[in-house]
């Protein structure tokens, strides 16, 4: 494993995580914040250790591997803890779908790439905004508190059903993909 800033940042993101996680349930009105501002850091991070990486020319096999998971781990624990907070059957279901789909993809991917299909699946616009409008969602979710008179929870909670409506959309879009592959696979056979 190279040591090499984009992977200390990586594993700096996955070291986070039970930060993150104590510092969520944590009895006091500060908490909030301080959970909103560790997973901005953890968003920021996923950013800089990529850009790093292909800037530096120090992409590694390594880091390919740890980035993702290390982005779905963070996602699945502030998801859960939410949901912990506010289940409502709504948050649920959105919570239910992002998190399915990520294993799904997550398998979809490393299959193609056992048949060295990897790119019919890599990731396309939709997965950008899906993203994008996912981590938005939890950071404004993780605030919780209004700010300026904009109801910031209410904002989140309207950003992440788009963030799980956009995740139902980029799964359709990979499936699609990938279901090429596997009537090919299948007619090979």
């Amino acid at each position: 494993m190279p040591m090499n800033i984009p992977n200390i940042l990586t594993l700096a993101r996955i070291a986070m995580i039970p930060v993150f996680g104590l510092v969520f349930f944590l009895p006091f009105g500060w908490a909030n914040v301080a959970a909103a501002v560790i997973f901005a850091f953890a968003a920021i991070t996923d950013w800089a250790d990529g850009y790093l990486a292909r800037r530096l020319n120090q992409t590694s096999a390594f880091g390919a591997f740890l980035d993702p998971v290390a982005d779905k781990l963070m996602v699945a624990v502030a998801l859960i803890a939410l949901l912990v907070v506010d289940p409502s059957p709504w948050f649920a279901l959105a919570v239910s779908v992002i998190i399915g789909r990520e294993i799904t993809v997550s398998a979809l991917r490393e299959w193609m790439a056992e048949l060295g299909k990897r790119a019919k699946v890599a990731v396309n616009a939709i997965g950008k905004f899906k993203t994008a409008a996912q981590m938005t969602a939890i950071l404004l979710l993780l605030y919780r508190d209004d700010l300026l008179g904009i109801p910031v929870y209410a904002l989140g909670v309207v950003l992440l059903l788009i963030a799980a409506a956009l995740t139902l959309w980029s799964m359709v879009v990979y499936l699609r993909a990938a279901w090429v592959v596997i009537g090919e696979t299948e007619r090979a056979r």
